[in-house]
């Protein structure tokens, strides 16, 4: 495996001619440019989600070139807060272009899953999101390993298949 970080990460987008699928299984993520948006969710103040541009640009861009940004998140219920301020940010990753699903915890046996989050690319190149003990993201663990890139592929249709779309599981 690679470390792929910053821009090379981001490039992985760029050379992805299908589909770029993220799977998301943590119920808390404690990155640290989030943590001032995620105090003001909790606090109820308002945020004008600057801090979220650059993400939601980059999702256009991809989009923009017939690339589907898909997200599927596994989610315990009742939500952490954490969830409950991805869900309500999610939006702007819909208005983006992404297309992002929730799946309850309760409804996959967990040997089904991975316990790491990954991004998985035209199906072929599998990225491990690495994140510090600090909570902050260090970028891709990069592999073709064509049995990880399988099991992964796997995942992603199991999970995919069984998942509810944002705007669906908005309403439960």
């Amino acid at each position: 495996m690679q470390l792929v970080q910053d821009e090379a990460f981001n490039r992985l987008f760029h050379s992805c001619e299908r589909e770029a699928f993220h799977l998301e299984v943590q119920d808390t993520y404690e990155t640290p440019e989030e943590s001032e948006p995620f105090r003001k969710f909790l606090q109820d103040e308002p945020d004008d989600y600057a801090w979220f541009q650059p993400w939601l640009d980059h999702v256009r861009d991809v989009t923009s070139r017939g690339v589907a940004v898909n997200r599927a998140r596994v989610v315990t219920e009742p939500h952490t807060d954490y969830t409950r301020f991805a869900k309500a940010v999610a939006r702007f990753n819909a208005e983006a272009g992404e297309n992002v699903r929730y799946l309850p915890r309760y409804l996959i046996d967990p040997a089904e899953l991975t316990v790491d989050d990954w991004w998985l690319f035209d199906d072929s190149l599998l990225a491990y999101t690495i994140f510090e003990p600090s909570g902050r993201w260090v970028g891709g663990a990069v592999t073709t390993d064509p049995q990880l890139v399988e099991y992964c592929r796997t995942v992603k249709e199991r999970v995919w298949a069984l998942a509810t779309p944002l705007a669906e599981y908005s309403n439960q």
